[in-house]
């Protein structure tokens, strides 16, 4: 097996509804960007009596495509896989329009307690008002005609994030977790560089056969697709434990030299992910800084 992560960019077109297997429709909200390739990919599960899967942004056009897509059909679950806002804004706009449920991942929540200072640089920023109607915790199920979903905690690129098995047909609908077009952020203070490795093995001894995530395409052959993934991340630590070596100490050096040629727009999103690499080798004690790691700290190998 090669181990370059096996990247798929198909892209799926915002604003179109697809039949992807006999269960699951997936609509494409127009929010396409660095961050949410082509949009946040909205996915109902089932017919007649349905579940909703991450209604995307407060977007009335999205809302709009997607109750006409149901018309006649009832949504009974709102499932939200995590509380970044592109996934997150719209669920209040269609539980009042559709009286359903409010369910899945808890409130938004930060991996750790913050430091005074600390701000998200990412254009996700959390809905941090959600509450479910009921919080769903690893391995609860949710039931419909002809359709279970059971919830899986994959906490990494949030703290609260859940993955949803849906077991008729061997799928895993896996948010931002895991995406076929691009590596997850994992970004301090949301997310645990920590908390993501243990959640990829996690889902890697799973069997599902598919992945269907939060932005683009499906992950096809998923446990190789988590395999390489897994080593892509390893790799990324192993060059910045040899940064460190070097005498590069702070996250600007080292994100210059680790991510070469990385656009502008994408260097607030590698310094994060190196920050949460440092944070979770400072916890291993691998590495080391004065106090509690820091965006502007100083680093060092121990």
């Amino acid at each position: 097996m090669s181990e370059e992560v096996p990247f798929d960019r198909e892209a799926p077109v915002a604003g179109r509804l697809d039949l992807v297997s006999p269960l699951v429709r997936r609509l494409v909200a127009d929010n396409g960007g660095p961050f949410t390739f082509t949009g946040t990919c909205t996915y109902v599960v089932g017919r007649g009596r349905v579940a909703v899967i991450d209604p995307g942004p407060a977007d009335p056009a999205h809302l709009a495509a997607l109750l006409a897509a149901l018309d006649g059909e009832t949504v009974e679950e709102i499932l939200l896989t995590h509380t970044h806002r592109d996934h997150a804004d719209g669920v209040a706009a269609l539980a009042a329009a559709t009286g359903a449920r409010i369910t899945g991942c808890g409130p938004h929540r930060s991996a750790r307690p913050l430091g005074l200072d600390e701000r998200n640089l990412l254009d996700a920023s959390a809905d941090r008002d959600h509450v479910p109607d009921l919080e769903m915790r690893d391995g609860d199920v949710l039931t419909g005609p002809g359709w279970t979903l059971e919830a899986i905690a994959v906490p990494g690129h949030t703290a609260n994030h859940l993955a949803f098995a849906l077991r008729e047909e061997g799928t895993l609908f896996s948010g931002d977790h895991v995406m076929a077009w691009s590596t997850s952020i994992v970004a301090p203070p949301d997310g645990s560089m920590g908390d993501y490795m243990a959640s990829l093995q996690k889902i890697g001894a799973r069997e599902e056969g598919l992945y269907r995530p939060g932005h683009g395409g499906p992950v096809r052959e998923p446990a190789r697709f988590v395999r390489a993934l897994i080593h892509h991340r390893r790799q990324r630590e192993a060059s910045i434990m040899t940064r460190l070596e070097k005498g590069d100490e702070t996250i600007p050096a080292i994100v210059k030299t680790v991510y070469r040629g990385l656009a502008p727009a994408l260097e607030g999103a590698a310094g994060l992910s190196v920050f949460a690499h440092l944070e979770d080798l400072v916890a291993r004690g691998l590495a080391a800084t004065e106090g509690a790691p820091r965006l502007d700290g100083r680093f060092r190998p121990r």
